[in-house]
């Protein structure tokens, strides 16, 4: 009987050494937090999601209203800032590679609409205000 406890206890110790630790690290950041990605919407147009909630608040408190400027002066804002940012993103040692982690695939034959257009000139933006750099 007493061998029987002992293998039981052993067995069941033996089990719960074995389970893996999962403890969270909430001071780690979220390697998404200052992505940007581009998602066609339910209507087919394109639209912005960047994982930085200051981003949010700067486009409500900061950015000028959409109308202030055309569809056609934020595509041609765009085209050269994403012009910029990927000359950046391509030098990494010149560059701060975590602030051009990923490089922007801007297709000038795409029609993003004019939310799409105004949503990314503020994100330049917002990048100059919050980390104070110039991409013009």
């Amino acid at each position: 009987m007493m061998k029987k406890l002992i293998l039981l206890i052993s067995i069941s110790l033996l089990f719960f050494s074995c389970t893996t630790n999962q403890s969270t690290q909430n001071s780690v950041p979220n390697k998404d937090e200052n992505s940007l990605k581009f998602e066609p919407n339910e209507d087919g147009d394109y639209d912005i999601v960047v994982f930085d909630p200051q981003y949010d608040i700067y486009l409500k408190t900061t950015a000028l209203p959409k109308e202030y400027y055309s569809k056609e002066y934020y595509e041609q804002k765009n085209r050269q800032y994403v012009m910029i940012w990927n000359q950046r993103y391509m030098q990494p040692l010149a560059y701060n590679p975590d602030l051009y982690a990923v490089s922007i695939d801007l297709d000038p034959s795409i029609d993003y609409g004019y939310d799409f257009e105004y949503k990314l000139f503020n994100f330049f933006r917002f990048i100059e205000y919050k980390y104070r750099v110039r991409i013009r």
